[in-house]
């Protein structure tokens, strides 16, 4: 074969050919990015403050929201951390985390089994193992974000 720049030349050419393709097929668009990676850009947030800037309104607004009654009630040494590309919260280990997405938010209590302990309060949310979702535009209850978060305080100070 041997070729070498040549081939690689050429395949740089069949590439560019493909993507003119594409466009063409698409209108003259360029490709859209898919959620998956649109999403995949926010691992580059360093900081909560960081994530949240980057989440478009209304999401920004409510994850604020949960955010500070997330903070009215973990104990003092308790830290904000990005971990797996979200903003979450840590208290000898993980505690709770949340995350906008394209068309809910999500809020995560790091231990799926203190969602059962709730199941009467969450019928209203969509629930899925171990994750909670609620309208962009919606917090959720104070309230309810309080006794999850209390409720995985003390799972993490048990074990």
């Amino acid at each position: 074969m041997g070729g070498g720049a040549e081939e690689k030349a050429g395949e740089v050419t069949a590439g560019r050919r493909a993507d003119e393709k594409r466009r063409a097929a698409l209108g003259g668009q360029p490709r859209r990015l898919s959620l998956r990676s649109l999403l995949m850009k926010k691992v580059a947030a360093k900081s909560v403050d960081e994530y949240l800037a980057a989440v478009p309104e209304p999401g920004r607004s409510t994850l604020e929201k949960v955010r500070a009654v997330i903070r009215s009630v973990v104990p003092a040494e308790t830290t904000e951390v990005i971990s797996y590309g979200i903003p979450t919260f840590k208290y000898r280990r993980g505690l709770v985390a949340f995350a906008a997405f394209r068309d809910h938010c999500s809020f995560f209590p790091l231990g799926s089994s203190v969602l059962d302990e709730f199941k009467e309060e969450l019928k209203p949310f969509r629930v899925s193992k171990g994750t909670l979702h609620f309208p962009l535009d919606k917090p959720l209850p104070a309230p309810l974000v309080k006794k999850i978060v209390k409720a995985r305080i003390a799972q993490n100070e048990g074990n």
